[in-house]
């Protein structure tokens, strides 16, 4: 069960969710949420999560691989940001969390009650969609707010018709 949504109330905005990690269908999910978010008047988050099972070492190497970790998903964060800042003139909300993709983005979506539509991208190689389109998916019914689903081979003209 998630909180209710506080869009429709004075002060809110509708928030599109897009998660941002290494898969090339990722940059595709980020195009299409920022587009909806610039043409509805809402606001686009960008989310990358820190998967935790990379800092099993000692305690001194471990702090210095989650500062690099940290600093990479700030860049990969900062790069996404730069390039929706200057194609669309839309300021998105950064987010890095630490944990289990898909634990981190149920408690997001609990946390911020202005995220209303998750926008995820299908991958389109033969390993199936992508690991985050089939948790959703297996969720089904389950899932607490709406989830847009974009196909990879979209272009961005293809996209601007959806939007």
């Amino acid at each position: 069960m998630v909180s209710k949504r506080l869009i429709r109330e004075a002060g809110h905005r509708r928030k599109f969710l897009a998660i941002i990690d290494d898969t090339p269908e990722c940059e595709r999910a980020v195009a299409y949420a920022s587009r909806r978010a610039k043409s509805t008047g809402g606001v686009l988050v960008l989310l990358y999560v820190i998967e935790p099972g990379d800092f099993q070492h000692w305690l001194g190497v471990e702090k210095i691989m989650r500062e690099e970790a940290m600093a990479n998903a700030k860049a990969a964060l900062d790069g996404y940001a730069s390039k929706i800042r200057e194609t669309l003139g839309i300021e998105p909300e950064l987010v890095v969390r630490e944990g289990k993709p898909t634990e981190e983005l149920h408690h997001l979506i609990e946390e911020d009650q202005d995220i209303a539509i998750l926008v995820l991208a299908a991958g389109a190689g033969k390993e199936g969609p992508g690991p985050l389109v089939a948790s959703v998916a297996g969720k089904g019914a389950a899932f607490p707010i709406p989830v847009t689903v974009v196909p990879q081979h979209l272009s961005d003209e293809d996209l601007e018709s959806l939007t």
